[in-house]
């Protein structure tokens, strides 16, 4: 099966590149009783799984089953239209003055916080579901892409940014006639 086609650009190459990578730390001697070198192969083979996911521009399994600490990651959609890019992001209670949106040579960043509501000495919390701190997305750009037109609009925690295309893909496409 060609993954390839569910997302024919890889916009998300350059996303953890720039993370820390793991330590190379040498296993500890396992006591009696304990599954540390099974542990240690499973989670290698996450790492090796989540480079090969993001390879073909798919979410990593961290998004799917726990974010690292401390981290939060926004979903976001990417639609394609013939003269723009459109990118949605999900970011509900977090506030404009709290996102940044950059341009990093020709990778767009997208950098905020969602911070925790002041929370009253009555309150005794049962339960804390929500998460809070810091996200970071990183969008490589297309060739075909206008770095420099880029608008970006916020409304009911939406954060949607326009990437105009130049015409050059357009004229590359062509309808081809079915006989």
């Amino acid at each position: 099966m060609n993954l390839q086609k569910f997302s024919p650009w890889n916009w998300f190459k350059s996303e953890g590149a720039d993370a820390p990578a793991p330590a190379a730390t040498t296993p500890a001697e396992p006591r009696r009783g304990e599954l540390s070198p099974l542990i240690g192969m499973h989670q290698e083979l996450d790492r090796w799984m989540d480079g090969v996911m993001r390879q073909f521009g798919m979410p990593s399994l961290e998004g799917r089953f726990g974010d690292m600490p401390g981290m939060l990651r926004p979903q976001l959609d990417i639609a394609e239209r013939d003269d723009e890019y459109v990118i949605s992001v999900e970011v509900p209670g977090v506030e404009e003055k709290d996102i940044s949106l950059t341009l990093d040579d020709h990778r767009l960043v997208i950098e905020g916080e969602k911070r925790q509501e002041s929370a009253s000495g009555d309150d005794r919390y049962q339960r804390v579901e929500r998460a809070y701190g810091s996200f970071r997305r990183v969008l490589d750009l297309p060739a075909d892409a206008k770095a420099e037109e880029i608008k970006a609009s916020f409304a009911n925690g939406v954060l949607k940014v326009s990437v105009p295309r130049s015409g050059e893909a357009k004229a590359t496409r062509r309808q081809i006639p079915i006989q």
